[in-house]
């Protein structure tokens, strides 16, 4: 006779809240004793898309979540190991029949895990249950019906945690368990330039963003500084599931009844469905991390030069805007989106490398990386579905029109502080007296351009307009319009 008590598992993963979370709710409705289990996988602690700033906002979001625990008597069991081992560990403790997670929407390593762990739940007897995660829907073959299936799931009211006295393993159970596990230290740096994980910040970003930030939200949306502070820098907060986006959507929602900015709330509203649509998309063709989606692409070969590569990545291009959203990216973690799209084309169209050589750099840097919206995006930016217009972003042209005084410009790039702000923003237009009067020498003090933004603008769009014509491209195409395209034709499909 099995005398072990029966607990069910619940597999946290980027889902790192207790509220709103389907996987906890249904795992408590069951009424049996519940264990949350946060497991640092080393597939993907040594995954090339991983960086050290994740793994601090989830160790963060795992203390916060523990802080919110302590009232319950109980504790998220944080390991170091791989999920299969740690459940195997787990079993001489208690008796597992339910295991409840979401469906992760994940680079191909967490493919392979989920279909390794389908195998041994099966094999143990173990019933895996799978939630869907923000409205992304596991299976489907096109997008018929997407629209009221994901309308449906945003009007369901966010689910509650509510825990009966004592249905979480309670706290010296676990500490007994980690006796002979891997436990991982906690430990992160108290002063960074990025955002700090766990919901109770992301609940306080999101309070100033609806009571203060959001009516300048439209109007500062493409500004690489004061989008900094007008748009809602939740971000991260979704991506690692501190915050789910049905509860954002729901006091967006309810804050509009009363306010008087309503276009810049709908305009907010419209991107948290963006967000499902994409990662809806890299459900259902997930080879987009790895190869174009539109396979007549895939003819397109670039020559890598690792001198541009390296300029771009550490913000010595020799072209202000661009170096100062790289390095603003590589010290803080965030971009605004139209910054986003000016450093993923200037590096895919001017200097005309192959998108896949900016993915692990970039999801190493962006601290709300996110699997289904970073390759999605990063082969839209770059030209090469087939279905998106063709958009090469001139950074000198953003920088005068979005940063007009230079102020990002000069923050992130101090070596051309001291500049009038026309220098600012091209200081290759500087003449050798002009140079000298401001104590500048140009490839001393700042690069010179690595590369002609006309010239390289030219090939770039020749190329790619000319194998847009392409049969194979047209055919492609056609088939990605009918797999993606909703029918009411959401806006950068």
């Amino acid at each position: 006779m099995n005398t072990k008590p029966q607990v069910n598992v619940v597999w946290l993963k980027r889902d790192l809240r207790l509220h709103d979370n389907e996987a906890i709710f249904n795992a408590l409705k069951t009424g049996r004793q519940v264990l949350l289990l946060y497991s640092f996988e080393p597939i993907l602690m040594d995954d090339a898309h991983y960086s050290e700033r994740h793994w601090n906002f989830i160790k963060e979001s795992l203390v916060d979540l523990n802080a919110e625990l302590k009232q319950y008597n109980s504790k998220v069991l944080i390991v170091q190991s791989d999920i299969i081992a740690a459940i195997n560990h787990l079993q001489s403790h208690f008796r597992i029949s339910d295991i409840y997670s979401h469906q992760e929407t994940g680079i191909l390593v967490t493919y392979e895990r989920d279909k390794n762990f389908k195998r041994f739940c099966k094999n143990n007897l173990i019933n895996w249950h799978e939630n869907i995660n923000n409205g992304v829907i596991r299976g489907l073959k096109d997008r018929e019906g997407w629209n009221e299936k994901v309308d449906a799931f945003y009007a369901i009211d966010p689910l509650p945690f509510q825990p009966r006295q004592d249905q979480l393993v309670p706290i010296e159970v676990i500490n007994e368990i980690e006796q002979n596990l891997n436990i991982p230290s906690l430990s992160t740096p108290e002063f960074t330039a990025f955002q700090k994980g766990g919901r109770s910040t992301g609940k306080k970003y999101l309070k100033s963003f609806f009571s203060e930030r959001y009516p300048n939200y439209m109007q500062h949306i493409s500004k690489p500084e004061l989008a900094r502070t007008s748009c809602s820098r939740i971000s991260p907060y979704i991506a690692w599931g501190n915050l789910s986006v049905r509860e954002v959507y729901h006091e967006a929602y309810h804050l509009k009844e009363t306010s008087k900015h309503k276009k810049a709330l709908e305009a907010f509203m419209s991107r948290l469905r963006w967000q499902t649509h994409f990662i809806q998309k890299f459900e259902m063709e997930h080879t987009m991390e790895e190869a174009s989606v539109n396979k007549g692409f895939h003819r397109l070969k670039k020559s890598i030069s690792k001198k541009y590569q390296v300029a771009w990545k550490t913000g010595n291009t020799g072209y202000p805007l661009v170096d100062a959203c790289m390095r603003c990216l590589n010290e803080t973690g965030y971009l605004n989106f139209r910054m986003r799209a000016l450093v993923v084309s200037f590096f895919t169209h001017n200097l005309w490398q192959p998108w896949q050589e900016a993915t692990t750099h970039l999801s190493q840097m962006f601290l709300d990386f996110e699997p289904g919206i970073h390759f999605p995006q990063l082969q839209m930016q770059a030209g090469e579905t087939g279905i998106n217009m063709l958009r090469i972003y001139n950074p000198v042209k953003n920088s005068l029109e979005h940063d007009p005084e230079a102020s990002f410009i000069k923050k992130w790039v101090p070596e051309l502080y001291k500049l009038d702000t026309p220098f600012a923003h091209q200081p290759y237009l500087m003449t050798a007296l002009e140079q000298q009067f401001y104590n500048f020498k140009l490839g001393r003090d700042y690069p010179n351009p690595i590369v002609d933004l006309d010239t390289t603008r030219k090939k770039a769009g020749d190329a790619l307009w000319k194998l847009r014509k392409d049969k194979t491209v047209l055919e492609e195409s056609k088939r990605i319009l009918k797999k993606h395209t909703l029918r009411n034709k959401l806006q950068n499909t």
